[in-house]
């Protein structure tokens, strides 16, 4: 392996290990402020990042006139929903618990392709799915798969976190358009653009700027992460990558992501680390990899 591929992934080990430990330091701001307030100040800080990049190399260029409408579309769906379901899901979710049920987004993306776009899908793939959704619930019950059918099966977070894992397969869908004509961090730019335009109106209308004064050093630091590390850096990482390694060679690492959730959690939050979680995680893994293998 040559010295610029081994740096490549280093950026994608980067930008995993950064996205696992997210889920972490959301669940530690949502206890001190209220999730959009979480999500303003995050995109605040990585749109200035992103901005930095895209300037640095010389890739700025305003959307055509009929593109707004379109990067609003995804501002919204990708950045403010989206991330909004997540943080508000923490508060009762546990963050591991969370990184799992992300990891079936992939699943979504299959499923869509097969509602909407007619898309074939194989027994093998079929298999997957059903496998990714039996690991599921095994995690959300914590193996008493019998409380599926009780009123005290999983947490609203969980749901959430379902619900969040299905909007990003109809973002990443939807984002394939716009991938064709700009550079992916001059589009994540704009989208966040929006998408942090957004949540403002959310944030000012509730007052939320008065929040601000109760975050601790550690709640900052959590904060800071999320918006300088998680959504500028680990952005610029992922599409470094890209950009010179295949798809299946990048994507391949984001099967570490809930592991390291799980790792990171355990150290940090003190959430215990359980059998039922690695067997439901690493069924969900296999789902996924039977699905995309292709």
């Amino acid at each position: 392996m040559n010295k610029e591929k081994a740096i490549l992934y280093l950026e994608v080990l980067f930008a995993v290990i950064a996205w696992g430990a997210s889920f972490i330091a959301t669940k530690i701001g949502v206890q001190q402020v209220s999730p959009i307030t979480v999500v303003w100040l995050r995109f605040g800080m990585g749109i200035i990042i992103l901005g930095i990049a895209v300037t640095a190399r010389k890739e700025f260029a305003l959307p055509a006139k009929n593109e707004w409408a379109y990067f609003a579309l995804l501002g919204f769906l990708g950045i403010t929903w989206h991330q909004w379901l997540q943080s508000t899901a923490l508060i009762t979710a546990q963050a591991s618990t969370t990184a799992w049920i992300v990891a079936t987004a992939p699943i979504f993306m299959a499923l869509l392709g097969w509602l909407i776009l007619k898309e074939k899908i194989t027994w093998l793939q079929s298999i997957g799915i059903a496998l990714a959704a039996f690991g599921v619930l095994l995690i959300v019950s914590n193996g008493e798969l019998k409380s599926i059918f009780s009123s005290q099966f999983g947490t609203p977070g969980d749901y959430m976190i379902m619900l969040s894992a299905l909007n990003w397969a109809i973002f990443s869908a939807l984002s394939r358009r716009g991938l064709k004509t700009h550079p992916a961090a001059r589009m994540m730019f704009y989208v966040m653009i929006f998408g942090w335009l957004f949540s403002s109106i959310a944030f000012f209308a509730g007052n939320n700027w008065s929040e601000i004064p109760n975050l601790s050093l550690n709640g900052w630091i959590g904060i800071v992460f999320l918006g300088v590390f998680c959504s500028g850096l680990a952005y610029i990482a992922w599409y470094d990558a890209l950009q010179e390694l295949s798809t299946s060679q990048v994507g391949a690492f984001l099967y570490l992501e809930p592991l390291v959730t799980v790792v990171v959690a355990a150290a940090i939050l003190e959430e215990p680390i359980t059998w039922v979680s690695l067997l439901g995680g690493a069924i969900i893994l296999l789902g996924v990899y039977l699905v995309n293998r292709s």
